[in-house]
This record gives structure tokens, sequence and C-alpha cells, in this order.
């Protein structure tokens, strides 16, 4: 049984999801171009793939969450 109080689980749950929130906000801005960067191509480019990358990463940390995976291995059985 892993040494993590209730507590601190719960805040890294949260914290979890609060990231995940934040990277696909990001992509969305991002795709929508709210910051209003120039509309040339090479920006388009530069904008739609770190959107790809944030959204995709944003998968990944949802994966991770519902697996319930941690990097730092507290949820061992």
């Amino acid at each position: 049984m892993s040494g993590l109080s209730t507590t601190t689980r719960l805040l890294r749950m949260f914290f979890g999801i609060f990231m995940i929130v934040i990277y696909f906000g990001m992509a969305y801005l991002l795709i929508i171009n709210f910051f209003d960067w120039n509309a040339t191509l090479f920006w388009n480019c530069v904008r739609y793939g770190m959107a790809a990358i944030l959204a995709a990463y944003g998968l990944f940390r949802c994966y991770r969450q519902i697996k319930g995976s941690d990097y730092y291995f507290t949820r061992r059985n």
C-alpha cells in the first residue's frame, strides 16, 4: 500500500484534470487564432502544429489520468 494520504491523492487528481483542461484550452485558443498572429502560411503552420502537439499531449495526459499510471510509482498496489 502506498504511503500517500487521501488528501494528496485528491490534489494530484485535481491537478491532473486541471492540466488536461489547460492543454486542450491552449490548443483551442491556437486553432481559433485568439492571440491574433499574422495569417501568413508560416505562422498558420506553426499555430496548427502547436495546437496539434498540445492536443496530443492533452490526450496522453488524459489517458494516464484515466489509467492511473504515475511516473513516480505512487499508485502501486
